[in-house]
């Protein structure tokens, strides 16, 4: 499984899935970096059949509406650490 995380993401959640043995790109590294729009986001995750991993409403409301991203987890935790966002995982 390959995964996406948006840029609210915090990289440890990467390098977490990365140990485990999953594939995960930051959207930091890719693109435009911070700068890079959802629309362009979820484009790349759809074409690389990428789990995008957000906090973002806007993209939970893309999925519902337009069901794009076609694959996403939203992490409606609020502000928490690291560790509790990674052991939610």
């Amino acid at each position: 499984m390959k995964f996406l995380l948006d840029v609210h993401i915090p990289r440890a959640l990467k390098f977490f899935l990365d140990w485990k043995g999953f594939e995960a790109i930051h959207v930091k590294d890719i693109l435009n970096g911070v700068n890079t729009k959802d629309k362009d986001i979820s484009i790349f995750a759809d074409t690389n059949d990428m789990v995008l991993i957000t906090k973002d409403n806007d993209f939970k409301n893309s999925f519902f509406v337009h069901k794009k991203p076609r694959k996403i987890i939203r992490i409606a935790l609020g502000n928490c650490s690291n560790e509790a966002l990674i052991s939610s995982f």
